[in-house]
């Protein structure tokens, strides 16, 4: 499945989740803040792209860097058919896996 995502300037983007299979994006526009468990956040930028692995890893943020731009990107993932494409990580599971998230540096 390939979508373009695009969130206004200061969204914060989907609550932490995972994907059943990878995924390979682009930035089109704007800023992407994006956090997989394990790694600390970083922004990717238009013209970057970005991957993670899916399966059991956790993506803490995938939201716009900017206040004052949108941020507009394509992603393609791989699934099982007839599997969720993002499934939302519950409360209950962030706290349990807390040490495995890097710590936040900007």
């Amino acid at each position: 499945m390939t979508i373009v995502v695009e969130f206004p300037p200061g969204d914060p983007g989907s609550p932490p989740h995972r994907h059943p299979g990878p995924a390979f994006g682009l930035v089109l526009e704007g800023e992407m803040i994006f956090e997989l468990e394990g790694e600390p956040a970083r922004v990717v930028r238009a013209g970057e792209a970005f991957w993670e692995p899916g399966g059991d890893v956790i993506h803490y943020q995938d939201g716009n860097n900017r206040d004052d731009i949108p941020v507009r990107y394509t992603v393609t993932m791989l699934c099982e058919p007839g599997r969720p494409m993002l499934v939302i990580v519950d409360d209950d599971e962030l706290a349990r896996r807390q040490d495995r998230r890097a710590p936040y540096t900007r």
